[in-house]
């Protein structure tokens, strides 16, 4: 093999620390002998595919560094979910441009391109070290503890209901934010660490993990808000019924779909339009809100995790650590150790490709509405330092004179 030509990309969407990934196998990279360049793809595969590459042996370590702690991804991304034919073209232009290694930062369908174009290279003998640095927000690769990306949404989901907690106590009534997730919850449930208090919101946590049903949902509300004046709800945008439909679907009469065929779940507020119309109509709640969070928890810019950005930046170095030293094509991956703290594995790339992590059953309490004290701990060091906290005042009741209740 030959490393003296490198090329990375980014995929799928951006995160608050993916551009830590992509500086670490760059400066990484560049202290190895035998490197000369190394390039960028611009928009993922398919900048490959239409040669628009990018030499980032150029860019200043100083310019590099800032990057790396900009969220979003510098390179630029894209939602392309290469087939074989697809995959066949990527090769050509790395054979092309004689590229020794191949590093693509991404998700599920990243880590299967990642598969696929090792597979080509092996086929036609063409030395190619092939190696997928794993991002996801969903937290939804296997193999993987987490996966960075995740914990700086998190960290924002954690604080945008603790804020709509406070809110919501000030001015009550019911309260819906939908947190993206189609078939993972992990992120919808750390809405959970924004709680400080017993009767903090969110009261009600509903995963793609566990059947969602209507009638079940507006029981859960009515009995919180007839408990406690009020309901703050943290609604996964995956949650689906019985035969595996969309909630979206079910209450919705047109319906956007992605470039795949799935219906479109981000970047619209309608899942929480929709629950709260069932909610004002069927329990004649009057104040009733919803909020979708939709792309500001990805790379929220004021909001992200020491943690998330450091360890980002470890899995680019030990991509071409791995990659130089390895002797083989795989996934990194992080895997938790002590009480807290992280090592890095190399794993097959079949062993990750278009596999879905969704959230363990000891993490979703037997109610299928809450988070158990396991998720909280497991959660908690990766949302990093400076977490905010929130205070109340103490009741200190003066006696009423007038009796007026």
């Amino acid at each position: 093999m030959n490393p003296r030509k490198i090329l990375v990309a980014q995929g799928g969407g951006p995160t608050a620390v993916i551009n830590q990934s992509m500086v670490g196998v760059v400066l990484e990279a560049r202290r190895h002998r035998g490197v000369e360049f190394v390039y960028g793809a611009r928009h993922g595969v398919r900048g490959i595919v239409n040669e628009d590459l990018v030499d980032l042996t150029q860019e200043t370590s100083h310019n590099l560094e800032l990057v790396g702690a900009t969220p979003a991804a510098a390179l630029g991304s894209t939602r392309d979910k290469p087939d074989l034919a697809y995959c066949q073209e990527i090769f050509k232009v790395l054979q092309a441009h004689e590229i020794g290694q191949f590093y693509y930062i991404g998700g599920n369908d990243s880590s299967d391109t990642t598969r696929i174009v090792s597979e080509q290279a092996q086929a036609a003998g063409y030395p190619l070290r092939c190696i997928h640095i794993p991002k996801t927000i969903d937290n939804d690769l296997v193999g993987n503890d987490h996966t960075p990306g995740f914990p700086s949404a998190a960290r924002f989901v954690a604080q945008a209901f603790a804020g709509a907690n406070l809110d919501n106590a000030a001015l009550p009534g019911v309260y819906v934010g939908v947190v993206m997730g189609r078939h993972a919850g992990f992120l919808t449930a750390a809405s959970a660490l924004g709680k400080k208090f017993a009767d903090d919101g969110p009261h009600l946590i509903y995963l793609p993990e566990r059947v969602f049903q209507i009638d079940k949902f507006l029981a859960d509300v009515k009995a919180t808000y007839d408990r406690l004046g009020r309901c703050v709800i943290a609604v996964s945008e995956g949650i689906h019924d019985a035969q595996g439909a969309p909630i979206i679907a079910t209450l919705a009469k047109d319906l956007e779909h992605d470039a795949h065929g799935n219906v479109q779940l981000s970047g619209s507020g309608a899942l929480a339009d929709l629950l709260c119309e069932e909610i004002k109509a069927r329990l004649k709640i009057k104040r009733v809100r919803g909020d979708t969070f939709g792309y500001l928890q990805r790379s929220f810019i004021g909001c992200v995790s020491d943690v998330d950005q450091r360890e980002a930046r470890e899995v680019g170095e030990k991509a071409v650590q791995y990659a130089m030293w390895g002797g083989r094509d795989g996934s990194v991956a992080i895997q938790r150790t002590g009480t807290y703290s992280v090592d890095y594995d190399l794993l097959p790339l079949e062993a990750v490709a278009g596999k879905t992590r969704t959230m363990e059953d000891h993490f979703i309490s037997a109610c299928g509405t809450d988070v158990t004290d396991a998720f909280r701990l497991y959660l908690r060091p990766l949302l990093g330092s400076g977490m905010p906290d929130a205070f109340r005042l103490r009741p200190n009741p003066v006696p009423k004179v007038l009796n007026r209740g």
